[in-house]
């Protein structure tokens, strides 16, 4: 049963923050870590996090300890994790993860108080683990928002602002050279996501460039995984134009960030580099087709989604065997330049 919020926090709070992937889901839940500084100004707050997105959680120096459990779940693995854990006497742990495996870690915790989910927005018997939960939200509330019902949970009033941590990282001093050497202002164009379903069509990326070339002064850099280098390499083929840079499989994720940060918009599927520039104040046109733009625009750019409002979308399919992606192949640069002019006004081309 669902205990009441109004208990009187101890004046040092020790808490750990379980939240270990995507990360899109760890970018946003960054937020969370200023707002109880701010408020708890005296509080100690950890963070467990897999090896994947370490660096993203590091960079955040109001962490003050990053615990990093290696995946593996072997005795050994999950024994010393618990050894980890125990080192802190928590006191309250929030589970932003929803699963077994974030809930058996929350009970691995030891905190007094362990805050998950409510039954019906958790998975795998997650709940189980925990003693206390927010209430029950319906998943159109936007997620980042689901995440600060932890700290309403706990008493904390609603930020006027969200800080997710970066303001200390220098985009000069992290940014690829290649980029560095550049002159002008510059957009990043993401190239696909972990999920096959969202990602975009060759034709609607190429057919984007061009119009960025065509109508503003601006450089574009291409950022993704390696798995995208062929359509990057047929891209740069296609648009051969010294305006536009490819660091497709060959940025680190602090020059990812740095790189957005320094953007003056980025653009792409539905992914964590959309949720990293939204985190860094860059505008960001983000494309819709499986997933709601309700629960997962990027924050405050909620404006710029592109959605293909199918019949069938939003589905959460990580595969289409039956419609071929309509919803994605169904999403038009046009529509993208709409939305793109919306932050690229101060940069026309007048030539």
């Amino acid at each position: 049963m669902d205990k009441s919020s109004n208990i009187t926090l101890p004046r040092r709070p020790s808490i750990l923050i379980i939240l270990m992937g995507s990360l899109g889901d760890v970018a946003r839940g960054l937020c969370l870590v200023a707002h109880i500084k701010a408020r708890l100004p005296q509080s100690r707050v950890s963070w467990l996090v897999e090896p994947k997105w370490v660096e993203l959680v590091r960079l955040n120096r109001q962490i003050d300890r990053v615990i990093v459990f290696r995946r593996a779940w072997r005795v050994s693995a999950v024994w010393q994790l618990s050894k980890d854990l125990r080192r802190d006497r928590f006191d309250i742990t929030l589970d932003l993860q929803r699963i077994l495996k974030s809930g058996f870690f929350s009970l691995l915790s030891g905190a007094g108080r362990r805050i998950g989910f409510h039954r019906r927005n958790a998975k795998e018997f997650n709940w189980v683990f925990n003693n206390e939960h927010i209430g029950y939200f319906s998943d159109d509330l936007p997620k980042i928002q689901h995440y600060l019902k932890f700290t309403e949970y706990l008493g904390l009033p609603e930020p006027a602002n969200l800080d997710f941590g970066f303001s200390s990282l220098s985009v000069a001093d992290t940014v690829p050279r290649e980029v560095a050497k550049m002159t002008g202002p510059f957009v990043i164009v993401v190239l696909g996501t972990s999920w096959e379903t969202k990602n975009w069509h060759y034709e609607g990326y190429l057919n984007l460039v061009r119009c960025i070339l065509a109508a503003y002064h601006l450089k574009i850099v291409l950022v993704g995984e390696q798995s995208q280098a062929a359509l990057s390499a047929r891209l740069i083929k296609a648009i051969d134009s010294a305006s536009v840079l490819s660091l497709v499989g060959r940025t680190t994720l602090p020059e990812l960030i740095a790189l957005l940060k320094g953007a003056v918009a980025g653009v792409g599927p539905d992914s964590g580099p959309g949720h990293l520039s939204a985190a860094v104040q860059t505008p960001f046109v983000a494309l819709f087709g499986p997933t709601s733009a309700r629960r997962t625009a990027p924050y405050g750019c909620e404006h710029l989604a592109v959605t293909a409002n199918l019949d069938c979308a939003p589905c959460y399919r990580r595969n289409c065997p039956d419609r071929n992606k309509e919803c994605m192949q169904a999403i038009q640069a046009e529509a993208v330049m709409d939305k793109l002019a919306l932050v690229l006004t101060d940069y026309v081309n007048l030539k």
